[in-house]
């Protein structure tokens, strides 16, 4: 199912919290909504489920017009952070109370609801566990509960409320793997929040990035990283170095740095440098290492130059001895995203 927002407004009280955001989702889409916590995001997937409704502008589902519908009219399966499971119900109940409340001809056969059950159990990987109650799980085995519940209603749309964020690191890292395999499996348009922006780059189809209430840039998570279209992305969305300085004849100076800025008029700028866009070069500028610290594969590098300007560098393990601690480095840049101050 594909879905419109055009140009939706929110506001609670004197506080925007959305202000003419413009947004299309396509079918079968996994899409998330990225931005720091007062960005808007929540608010705007509540929108979309029809638990919020905008001040001004439309929300369509497949050109059906939904701004004011219920949640329960548009078909939604919501996932909250916190699971909100019914504690006194076993796990199998809880996938079917979707199921179980409907009414009348809406109302599947008994078998056919333990056969979805059993179905989505499997799905998200808890086969066996259907007789446990929420507090004999894990919170990731929680999260999955919550996930079948959702899907048990065969949604027209899966909204996702920092589904992850009630988890420690590791099992982040092994339920977002397997989101991605649930939607791949079920082919649902899918719309999750996060702040966590490994998550949504790992994740997501295309990544909608929220400041302030509006949308910065919408696109795959390589555009966003690599091509952001304004400052606030590029400094929201993956590691960089910032820099103020000035730009002249296409050439951004801050200290000793300096770095190409092809099209960036004259004037005041700010430039961003991700850590693993410095290398060692024999002409570069001198940063003085002052800590090295190894991670896997990778060398993480504390430096300052003359100018007292602080930077962080990436390297391969392999170079790390390019970086001794208490010695000199002479470095160059080989790429910066630079923008008019």
């Amino acid at each position: 199912m594909t879905i419109s927002i055009r140009q939706v407004e929110k506001s609670f009280g004197r506080y925007p919290a959305l202000g003419g955001v413009s947004l299309e989702i396509k079918d079968g889409e996994l899409l998330a909504l990225l931005g720091p916590s007062g960005s808007g995001k929540t608010t705007l997937l509540r929108a979309i489920a029809g638990l919020e409704f905008p001040d001004k502008g439309q929300i369509a589902f497949d050109a059906q017009d939904v701004t004011f519908a219920g949640a329960a009219e548009r078909g939604v399966g919501f996932v909250f952070q916190q699971y909100a499971l019914f504690k006194h119900m076993t796990v199998a109940r809880n996938v079917a109370f979707g199921l179980d409340v409907r009414k009348g001809k809406a109302k599947p056969s008994k078998a056919a609801i333990a056969a979805r059950v059993e179905e989505l159990l499997n799905l998200v990987e808890l086969g066996g566990l259907g007789k446990r109650y929420p507090s004999q799980l894990s919170g990731g085995q929680r999260q999955r509960v919550a996930l079948a519940r959702a899907l048990a209603v065969n949604p027209r749309v899966l909204l996702l409320d920092e589904p992850f964020g009630a988890l420690d690191a590791t099992v982040r890292k092994s339920l977002r793997k397997e989101l991605r395999r649930i939607h791949d499996a079920t082919g649902v348009t899918t719309i999750f929040v996060t702040h966590d922006q490994e998550e949504a780059l790992e994740l997501a189809d295309r990544v909608a990035i929220l400041n302030h209430g509006v949308i910065e840039q919408v696109g795959t998570p390589a555009e966003v990283h690599d091509a952001p279209a304004s400052p606030f992305v590029c400094g929201f969305v993956g590691e960089a170095n910032r820099f103020e300085g000035e730009v002249s004849g296409g050439v951004f100076r801050a200290g000793g740095i300096g770095v190409a800025a092809p099209g960036v008029a004259d004037g005041k700028a700010v430039a961003f440098v991700r850590p693993h866009e410095f290398v060692i070069a024999p002409a570069g500028f001198g940063a003085h290492i002052q800590r090295v610290t190894l991670q896997g594969p990778l060398a993480h590098v504390e430096a300052v130059t003359s100018d007292g300007i602080r930077l962080q560098i990436v390297a391969s393990r392999a170079d790390a001895a390019n970086y001794a601690a208490g010695a000199t480095a002479n470095l160059t840049v080989r790429a910066a995203h630079v923008y008019p101050a």
